[in-house]
């Protein structure tokens, strides 16, 4: 038997995560509708994003603050295969995600008429989780989403400004 590359082991292990999100969701909405399903997939996103910072904070060797989470969503994000560019703002910083491997799932799937309410709900979930691991004076705000229809997803992480 041949040994497979690190880049095959890599693309395997990325595949089988994404097949399982999407079959799980499917399962559950088989039985139980679609509202509850995604009700139950954003629960599953205030937890996987604590898991994945910490995970990244150890590898990467960093701790908290607005760099941090920074690196860590940007390490992240090429991890999932994402196509972005980050840009620093008003007390804080900016993502703007031209391809998203999530939608395009959605997309190949047939189930675009899902995409705006999965895209809002979760990415909601998930990138708050993300910003409070790191800094919880930082906020997420979802300021544009491909599956509004926008070019590209923008997501704004801003310090909270205290009076």
């Amino acid at each position: 038997m041949a040994a497979l590359s690190d880049k095959q082991v890599a693309e395997y292990f990325h595949r089988s995560y994404a097949a399982v999100d999407g079959l799980w969701f499917m399962k559950v909405e088989e039985k139980h509708g679609f509202d509850t399903a995604l009700q139950i997939d954003k629960e599953v996103w205030k937890v996987m994003p604590k898991i994945q910072a910490r995970m990244i904070k150890s590898m990467l060797e960093i701790d908290k603050g607005e760099a941090a989470l920074r690196k860590s969503l940007e390490t992240k994000l090429a991890l999932e295969g994402f196509k972005f560019k980050v840009e620093q703002s008003e007390n804080g910083f900016r993502i703007r995600v031209s391809y998203c491997p999530w939608h395009n799932l959605i997309m190949k799937s047939e189930r675009e008429k899902f995409s705006e309410k999965v895209g809002t709900t979760i990415c909601s979930a998930e990138y708050s989780v993300w910003a409070s691991e790191f800094d919880e004076n930082m906020q997420f705000r979802l300021s544009a989403q491909k599956c509004k229809g926008s070019e590209s997803c923008i997501l704004d992480f801003k310090r909270a400004l205290h009076l």
